[in-house]
């Protein structure tokens, strides 16, 4: 089992929730109360049993979303026993009134949130949502509190697609419109990252 770095880094294992039905159908989730699948259960207590075995956790950071909760509730039933702690930093971009439409129907109606459109997409907004750089601030904004407040520890986040990718993108130096087009991510595949005085990422989207 590995526990906290012997180098006094901080270890960040980054996980994506388990899947959904919407998921599945490539629908846009967003803020919306989604839940897990049957097989978004079994990847959730899959890399629960993974994390166990492999990591000594010292904290868990989830966010408060429906299918993040549910991930985390699978993976501390699996043996991560740290108490976690549910913060909006994590949550997914907001798409507001286009959550539950198809990825394809949107981008065929509204080019515009494409991150191919590239500036655009950066300045179009959807109606009660956020702007594609106000979500990559606030995910930023919490990985920094997480990496002040966390020194040294080993942390299990539980969060969404989109939130990995801004922190991939933050660490490797990418603009966010680089960051969104260049990394995919599989439901609770897991990126590992040593912080410290540069970060390393030791493994992405590496699935069990």
């Amino acid at each position: 089992m590995t526990g906290q770095p012997a180098d006094g880094r901080t270890r960040v294992l980054l996980v994506r929730h388990g899947e959904t039905d919407w998921n599945r159908k490539r629908r846009i989730q967003g803020w919306a109360p989604s839940s897990l699948n049957d097989r978004g259960r079994e990847q959730a207590r899959a890399v629960g049993e993974h994390i166990t075995a492999a990591y000594d956790v010292d904290r868990v950071v989830a966010s408060d979303l429906r299918r993040t909760r549910e991930t985390t509730a699978q993976v501390r039933e699996a043996g991560v026993d740290a108490e976690p702690t549910f913060l909006r930093a994590w949550r997914e971009r907001d798409f507001g009134v286009y959550q539950g439409l198809g990825y394809d129907k949107l981008f065929e109606r509204h080019p515009e949130f494409a991150a191919e459109s590239g500036v655009v997409a950066l300045r179009a907004q959807p109606a009660g949502g956020e702007r594609l750089p106000e979500a990559y601030e606030r995910v930023v904004d919490g990985w920094t509190h997480l990496c002040a407040e966390a020194v040294g520890e080993t942390v299990l986040v539980v969060t969404h697609g989109g939130p990995i990718y801004f922190v991939l993108g933050h660490v490797k130096g990418q603009d966010v419109l680089t960051a969104v087009q260049e990394h995919s991510l599989d439901n609770c595949g897991v990126t590992e990252l040593l912080v410290g005085e540069e970060t390393e990422l030791v493994r992405e989207n590496e699935t069990v």
